[in-house]
């Protein structure tokens, strides 16, 4: 492996790497930090709701599912490394559950900890299928 192989950094492509500037740095991580804002908006939100009765506990949970599977795809292109992705995202998960419990009208459940995960892992695998298949090209 060369000094500019990403494996050689542990799981957090870019940070240390000598070779690899702040901008690359940044690519990777201002990503994440931006969508894990957003996120951190929604859930701010007191008594979010979609005001489509029986739809919305559906629509609530399948958009905490797409929120983290988005993430989960940030996190392992950042790291380059889906275990950590995973375990970022769901330590997210756990975070953003923990801020919902302080929110009017919220609550934070460790059922939806368990659907952020389940996005995080959906996310990750779309990662790892479209980089086997730039492989493959």
């Amino acid at each position: 492996m060369s000094d500019t192989d990403p494996r050689n950094h542990a799981g957090l492509r870019g940070l240390g790497a000598r070779h690899r500037g702040f901008g690359s740095v940044a690519g990777l991580w201002l990503p994440v930090v931006a969508w894990a804002a957003v996120v951190f908006a929604f859930s701010s939100v007191p008594d979010l709701g979609t005001g489509l009765g029986g739809w919305d506990l559906l629509l609530r949970k399948a958009a905490h599912m797409v929120e983290f599977g988005v993430l989960g795809v940030l996190f392992a292109r950042a790291t380059g490394r889906p275990g950590l992705a995973v375990a970022l995202g769901t330590l997210y998960a756990v975070s953003d559950e923990l801020h919902q419990s302080f929110v009017p009208g919220r609550k934070g459940l460790a059922v939806d900890v368990g659907i952020d995960t389940i996005g995080v892992l959906g996310g990750v695998v779309l990662w790892q299928l479209a980089r086997a298949r730039r492989r493959l090209a």
